[in-house]
C-alpha cells in the first residue's frame, strides 16, 4: 500500500463530502424511525426485507446476504426483535426456522414507510435531480460491481466475507 498513489485534493474532498453526505443522511433518517416509529435502522432494514419476500418470511442466512451482516449480529438482532413482537422464529423442514414477518411487523413498516420514503425524497431525490439522480445510480452499480470482481478474484477470503 505504501506505493499507492494517495488522493489529490479534489479526490480527497470529494470523498470525503460522500462520506460527510452519507453519515448525515443516514444518522438524520435513524433519528426519525427511532424517535416517530421506535424502530432503528436495523429493525427497518429487516422489517424492509420481510415485507418485500412474496411470502413475508425468509430464512435467516437470506437476511444476512441481503444486508451483509454477520450471523451473530443477525441472530442478536432478530432475538430482540422477536421479544419486541415484529418477527417470530418458525421451525421449518431445514436446520434453521423461518423468519417470519407478524402483525405487528407489518403494521409497524407499514406506518413507517412512507413517511421514510418522502423523507428520502426530500433530502436525496429532489436535491439531486432526475439527472444526476440516474448519474449516482450508474456509478454506484459500478462500484458495486468494482468490489464484487475483486472478492471473487484477489480479496483475501476474511476480508470478502468468504472465509
Amino acid at each position: 500500500m505504501a506505493n499507492e498513489p494517495w488522493l489529490d485534493d479534489d479526490e480527497q474532498k470529494a470523498w470525503r463530502s460522500y462520506l460527510l453526505m452519507r453519515r448525515t443522511l443516514e444518522t438524520h433518517l435513524a433519528r426519525h424511525l427511532q424517535r416517530e416509529f421506535g424502530l432503528s435502522e436495523s429493525d427497518f432494514e429487516i422489517l424492509v426485507n420481510l415485507s418485500e419476500s412474496e411470502t413475508g418470511r425468509m430464512r435467516a442466512y437470506q437476511l444476512g446476504r441481503a444486508t451483509q451482516w454477520e450471523k451473530s449480529r443477525m441472530s442478536h438482532h432478530l432475538t430482540r426483535m422477536e421479544k419486541r413482537g415484529l418477527i417470530r422464529k418458525e421451525a421449518c423442514d431445514a436446520r434453521y426456522p423461518e423468519i417470519v414477518l407478524t402483525e405487528q411487523g407489518l403494521a409497524a413498516i407499514k406506518a413507517c414507510a412512507p413517511v421514510h420514503a418522502g423523507r428520502v425524497r426530500s433530502f436525496f431525490v429532489d436535491v439531486l435531480g432526475k439527472e444526476r439522480l440516474l448519474a449516482l445510480g450508474e456509478s454506484a452499480n459500478e462500484v458495486i460491481a468494482t468490489i464484487e470482481k475483486h472478492q471473487r478474484t484477489d480479496c483475501p477470503p476474511e476480508i470478502s466475507g468468504c472465509g
